[in-house]
């Protein structure tokens, strides 16, 4: 297996990237090398300094950068030999498996989109957050911020690629919800109630019914489906949270609170596209680095594209 991973980007890129690297390469397994994409002289004076020398990894050299304020789509064309782009070339060349970067999160979008592509039939691509329940478990949350406005369709979808997802982390027969301002049926707006019934006639998941805010962290449920902007103010407040959860002595060590550290989980997959893509947080420091490459590498071995590709293909939505 060979992973790709954007050593230029995020910002304490290149040291904090490649340390990030050397934490993994300890980790993945023997069979997986880790493909640098950056500067190769940056690259091997921050080995050559941590005196590290890494049989499973290989270097390829890129001269240029996605700064955050470049144009994600002009980028494309004025930095052809960037590490982003490179990558992403890689990628869709079977070069490697699997692509993880902390840099433009746009550029990340635009390669995704238009060099990757989405799966046939999926209407719009989503990413996935894992967020932690009171009794120590994880559930999946999506749209996260990449669709702020979703048809019932879309959100529909959602419930299976979530599902499959889930199924790949270890779920078994995940429990699907949509998040609502009431459980009842008839609550919500046009939107929700649509997205309801089209949830409750699928024969392809798990749905159990609308979902409030407060049960969310409760374990009752698997996966919860919203639209990106509902679901990334969800994320955002619950990542607001753990900085004054985890000054707690009493709190910082549960399960609970350590699972809204987004350096446990690293990044987050862009799922219902035709490979294998991670996104980190622009400050990752080595440990969420780390956990990035891992989640890229597990996410290929139990062949997550390929389960939502078939769910797909044999007409499964």
């Amino acid at each position: 297996m060979r992973i790709g991973i954007d050593i230029m980007g995020g910002d304490n890129a290149p040291e904090t990237t490649i340390d990030g690297v050397i934490l993994a390469s300890k980790k993945v397994e023997k069979d997986t090398t880790i493909v640098l994409f950056g500067d190769e002289k940056k690259i091997e004076e921050r080995l050559k300094e941590k005196n590290i020398t890494l049989d499973n990894i290989e270097i390829v050299h890129t001269d240029e950068v996605i700064a955050m304020g470049d144009s994600p789509t002009q980028a494309f064309t004025k930095k052809p030999n960037s590490s982003i782009v490179v990558g992403f070339d890689k990628l869709k060349k079977g070069e490697i498996e699997g692509f993880a970067s902390a840099g433009s999160t746009g550029a990340m979008m635009v390669g995704c989109i238009l060099i990757i592509k989405q799966i046939e039939g999926v209407l719009r691509p989503t990413i996935a957050t894992p967020l932690p329940t009171f009794d120590g478990n994880i559930m999946y949350l999506l749209d996260v911020g990449l669709n702020i406005d979703c048809k019932p369709e879309v959100l529909e979808q959602y419930g299976l690629i979530g599902s499959i997802y889930a199924e790949c982390q270890g779920v078994k027969s995940p429990k699907i919800a949509l998040l609502n301002i009431g459980e009842e049926e008839e609550k919500g707006n046009a939107v929700t109630k649509a997205t309801h019934q089209l949830m409750k006639d699928s024969t392809q998941y798990n749905f159990i019914g609308n979902i409030e805010s407060k049960r969310i962290f409760t374990g009752e449920v698997d996966v919860v489906v919203c639209d990106g902007f509902t679901g990334n103010i969800v994320l955002k407040t619950a990542e607001g949270l753990y900085p004054f959860l985890a000054k707690s002595k009493e709190l910082s060590e549960t399960e609970f609170v350590k699972g809204f550290n987004y350096e446990i989980a690293g990044g987050t997959p862009v799922l219902g596209i035709n490979s294998t893509v991670i996104i980190g947080h622009g400050c990752s420091s080595a440990l969420a680095i780390q956990n990035m490459i891992l989640q890229t590498e597990k996410n290929v071995k139990v062949k997550l594209v390929e389960k939502i590709k078939n769910a797909f293909k044999n007409g499964k939505n």
